[in-house]
């Protein structure tokens, strides 16, 4: 797909900093050369932050899901996927507003912030699948509610048919019964 320079925009529209640099990626599995490449690109651009952004979470390996917000050679690199991407830079933004105005070199000075950003993605990803398994028992759930109430419906349709029409064989033996 290629690489992308992105800015985060200001209220009038202007590019302000931190630029990101974006590397889209539509291959099978992403690799640790294209992690290079897209870092060196990143250095060349005197871009700090870069994102690799895979099609879809499988093209990630292990070690990238773990390491989803990590620093490489001085670039601060997100790995991402398409779907992600939009929640990732949402949760970035306080983060780019702060190196906005205490410098580019906030996460350096911040360790404990660093630190707890990368815990934070894979966290996230893990929250996220674990709604995505909710919402599917919901959606099971709830399918089997609809079955349940449409066969007790059946059930009393046919109950209330059975008793508005007695069988001739019902109807002789009550009155039999009743000496008619």
């Amino acid at each position: 797909m290629g690489i992308s320079s992105f800015h985060i925009g200001a209220p009038n529209g202007d590019p302000v900093e931190p630029k990101l640099l974006i590397d889209n990626k539509d291959k099978a599995t992403v690799s640790e050369s294209d992690i290079d490449k897209l870092v060196r690109d990143a250095r060349e651009r005197s871009i700090g932050i870069a994102a690799l952004v895979a099609r879809e979470e499988r093209q990630l390996r292990q070690g990238d899901r773990e390491s989803r917000w990590s620093r490489k050679d001085g670039v601060w690199l997100l790995r991402t996927t398409r779907q992600w991407i939009v929640r990732d830079l949402d949760l970035l933004k306080p983060i780019f507003e702060r190196m906005r105005a205490q410098g580019f070199d906030l996460l350096e000075r911040n360790a404990v912030l660093a630190e707890e950003l990368r815990r934070t993605f894979p966290e996230i990803d893990r929250i996220e699948k674990e709604l995505g398994k909710a919402a599917k028992a919901i959606q099971s759930v709830s399918a089997m509610v609809v079955r349940y109430r449409d066969r007790l419906c059946d059930l009393c349709e046919t109950a209330i048919s059975a008793k508005k029409e007695p069988s001739p064989e019902r109807d002789s033996g009550v009155r039999r019964a009743l000496g008619a």
